[in-house]
């Protein structure tokens, strides 16, 4: 974990919550509306644990954080904590489907329209090599704690292409606006929703087809990612015990949309998570709403 659990985390008896929060703006969206209706709405104390997608199950279980809302899967770590140990429960779908994949700005492809299938991404390799990929392709990836296939990916294909990592989600964004600035071809590991993608249009090579089980053995992986629908997850405990700030999280569900726009505000126009938030808020009462537990 990269920030101390937060002491409130667990204290019997304290209206409070505490909140996983990843990386990537999309996670922070979430936690930041449904952070901003419990204080404001409901009136809990609430703190944030930054950690990343694997120790974030940990923290869960172990009740270190009460709850994490934009899971994109995982097999491993729900058959040990939701099947297993039972330390730790669905709490629904986010209404988000994510979708991982390889993609290139859109004017590349409007260019060279074959680039969109994988088997011709040689062809092109050297027009995606830049100073950190060693005379072979550039596939840039973002942060090395990501859910990623990549480097599997590249080796089974056979590819001549090298992985790079930005280091983090806003790295990568930099690096894409520059390139996108300068009509510069790039390839790079890119997922749905994300607000970029309004500002930078972009294009999915196809990659081979996904089917269950392709992807079981991440040494083999020779295929697509998955439409994977993006879930949340409670601690067991607080999730029995959480009152109405547990209603809430099982109730919270919004579209891409709706991330989107939160998420936009807190990237591109700079707002606060909280600001973003309120803004949100103020607009949207009628989505909202439905998400608060009925008075008794």
């Amino acid at each position: 974990m990269t920030r101390q659990a937060s002491p409130y985390a667990a204290v019997k008896g304290t209206k409070s919550v505490t909140l996983s929060v990843q990386s990537w703006v999309g996670a922070q969206a979430n936690v930041a509306v449904v952070r901003y209706l419990l204080e404001h709405e409901l009136g809990y104390r609430v703190d944030t644990v930054q950690v990343d997608e694997v120790p974030a199950w940990d923290a869960l279980s172990q009740g270190r954080v009460d709850a994490m809302l934009e899971d994109w899967g995982h097999p491993e770590q729900e058959q040990r904590y939701v099947k297993d140990k039972k330390t730790i429960v669905p709490g629904g779908d986010l209404g988000v489907t994510g979708h991982i994949g390889w993609f290139v700005p859109k004017y590349f492809a409007d260019a060279h329209p074959d680039v969109t299938d994988w088997r011709n991404l040689d062809k092109y390799a050297e027009e995606f090599r830049t100073a950190e990929s060693g005379g072979k392709g550039q596939l840039m990836d973002g942060s090395p704690s990501y859910v990623t296939n990549d480097k599997a990916l590249v080796k089974n294909l056979k590819l001549d292409y090298q992985v790079v990592f930005a280091g983090s989600e806003a790295a990568q964004i930099t690096q894409m606006k520059q390139f996108a600035k300068e009509k510069k071809p790039f390839l790079t590991y890119w997922y749905t929703p994300q607000w970029l993608s309004r500002q930078i249009p972009m294009t999915e090579v196809k990659l081979p087809a996904y089917e269950e089980g392709c992807d079981a053995d991440p040494e083999k992986v020779a295929c697509a990612y998955p439409h994977t629908p993006l879930k949340k997850f409670l601690n067991q405990r607080f999730a029995d015990e959480g009152g109405e700030a547990a209603a809430l999280l099982k109730r919270f569900r919004w579209t891409t949309e709706q991330q989107n726009e939160v998420a936009l505000l807190i990237a591109d126009q700079k707002l606060s998570p909280q600001e973003a938030a309120e803004r949100w808020v103020e607009k949207n009462e009628a989505t909202w709403r439905k998400w608060l537990p009925a008075k008794g």
